[in-house]
């Protein structure tokens, strides 16, 4: 069943509300932001359900958040909620990870992650505001628990992808296998270099052409 309107106006308000309110309580968080917000940002949340909301400044201070798709956005992120928890959240792996994706500057998205950051919205007051505190406590320990387990899975499913690739399909040599050969070419630069120096030296006028070990 697809949300409808009022709900997505509420997600929107919560959004809206706890950022604006930390725009207003943090002066250069207010500046990172708003310079950041060069034009319409959009989130797509992709799952369960494809919905958006949009992003734009309103005058030097405030923000707005809104569902309509009207605008035509200079960054386009999309991704699942709990990846948009975690940048919320202030999560700087979100993009590294691909947990989140970008159409548009990547710098500008990097931008918006470091000024969200820097804010940290107090999200469970805003929540409080449209469902009391109770529910808005439990429901804000329930996003960050899914926020920690998912950067937890994803640091353990590249983890396995690593060991896989080294240790089990050989597709590349093991690490200790690796640090062997490192090893060894370091050792022959070594030689190489002291046999080049050892040859420079002989070709002078007048050296010593005696038989040497090399």
């Amino acid at each position: 069943m697809f949300p409808g309107p009022t709900l997505l106006s509420a997600v929107g308000a919560v959004i809206e509300g706890a950022l604006n309110r930390a725009l207003g309580l943090d002066p250069a968080g207010q500046r990172a932001l708003l310079e950041a917000l060069s034009g319409p940002v959009r989130f797509t949340v992709t799952g369960p359900l494809t919905v958006h909301w949009t992003l734009d400044r309103v005058g030097e201070r405030r923000v707005r958040v809104s569902s309509t798709t009207e605008q035509s956005p200079v960054l386009t992120i999309c991704g699942r909620p709990v990846a948009f928890a975690a940048l919320a959240l202030g999560d700087d792996r979100v993009f590294a990870d691909e947990r989140l994706t970008v159409a548009g500057d990547t710098a500008l998205a990097h931008q918006l992650q470091r000024a969200l950051d820097q804010l940290q919205p107090d999200w469970e007051a805003a929540m409080a505001g449209h469902l009391g505190d109770v529910p808005a406590h439990f429901l804000g320990r329930r996003i960050r628990h899914s926020v920690k387990w998912s950067r937890q899975a994803i640091q353990t499913m590249n983890a396995n992808v690593e060991e896989y690739i080294h240790e089990e399909s050989r597709a590349l040599p093991g690490r200790r296998e690796l640090e062997a050969t490192f090893r060894d070419i370091d050792e022959l630069n070594l030689r190489t270099e002291r046999l080049e120096a050892r040859l420079n030296q002989l070709a002078l006028p007048g050296s010593n052409n005696d038989t040497e070990t090399l």
